[in-house]
């Protein structure tokens, strides 16, 4: 079997160490709750290393959100060229961060996962059919 691409599970918030297993129960947009599962279903890692880990994934949404504000800022003007109110930027900006607050939620975690937790590492025999 071919090792799963990082890029690939990243994009679909498979597991970081198998790659295979779902991190959360439900779909990004719904009318539930976004849950993530405790531990993996494939290879059975908990998700949260140590009590308040997620508590970082705030730092990591908040950046995403000041990407996320800068980019819907800079886009607005280019696209209106308004300089002189700036109820447009406000409400643009806010409305595409509450549109965007599941995807945030949902890839906060997922970055802190992949790329900011240097425990957690690729392991390629759970990357297997059982």
């Amino acid at each position: 079997m071919a090792k799963t691409p990082e890029i690939k599970a990243f994009v679909l918030a498979k597991c970081p160490r198998c790659r295979r297993g779902d991190m959360f129960q439900n779909s990004m947009y719904g009318f539930s709750s976004q849950k993530m599962h405790e531990h993996c279903p494939h290879c059975g890692m908990r998700y949260e290393i140590e009590p308040g880990y997620f508590y970082a994934a705030m730092y990591v949404g908040y950046a995403i959100n000041v990407a996320l504000a800068v980019g819907i800022g800079f886009l607005t003007y280019l696209i209106t060229q308004e300089d002189k109110s700036p109820w447009i930027y406000i409400i643009t900006i806010l409305t595409a961060s509450f549109l965007l607050a599941p995807l945030n939620f949902r890839y906060s975690r997922v970055i802190l996962l992949y790329w900011l937790s240097p425990k957690i590492k690729y392991v390629a025999h759970y990357d297997e059919d059982k």
